[in-house]
């Protein structure tokens, strides 16, 4: 199953222009999908185990309240990629298919974009919105 995942300011509100400003600002390099290729969001379905591994939230939600978008910048923040992930056997061992053939620094580089993807959603007070 395909999951996109947009900052908003809530289940009914999409982002404004300044929110949108913020996220080009910040130059965030992720995965888009076919409806996810904008500013503030990006293809779930790619991140969702290394996010779930780091912070233990599933993005397979309907809406992820900006508390709880505060939490997982908070966990990215004091994520260690290396202490993470352990052994690289470990850490192949604990990801999903998509994350085997990245090397230490492919995942690293993808946990710092997270990093400050959710940094911009916390700045501005924003939530998320799965589209599964």
């Amino acid at each position: 199953m395909g999951l996109d995942v947009f900052a908003a300011r809530s289940p009914e509100e999409s982002l404004t222009e300044e929110d949108v400003r913020a996220f080009d600002e910040a130059g965030i390099k992720l995965c888009g999908g076919i409806i996810s290729s904008g500013a503030g969001s990006f293809r779930g379905k790619v991140y969702d185990t290394l996010i779930l591994d780091i912070t233990g939230v599933n993005l397979y939600q309907d809406w992820i309240p900006p508390d709880v978008v505060l939490m997982i910048h908070a966990d990215f923040l004091r994520c260690k990629p290396i202490a993470l992930m352990g052994t690289y056997e470990e850490m192949y061992a604990n990801l999903d298919q998509e994350y085997r053939g990245d090397s230490l620094e492919e995942l690293t580089e993808k946990i710092l974009e997270l990093r400050k993807f959710f940094g911009v959603c916390a700045e501005r007070g924003l939530g998320l919105v799965g589209y599964y």
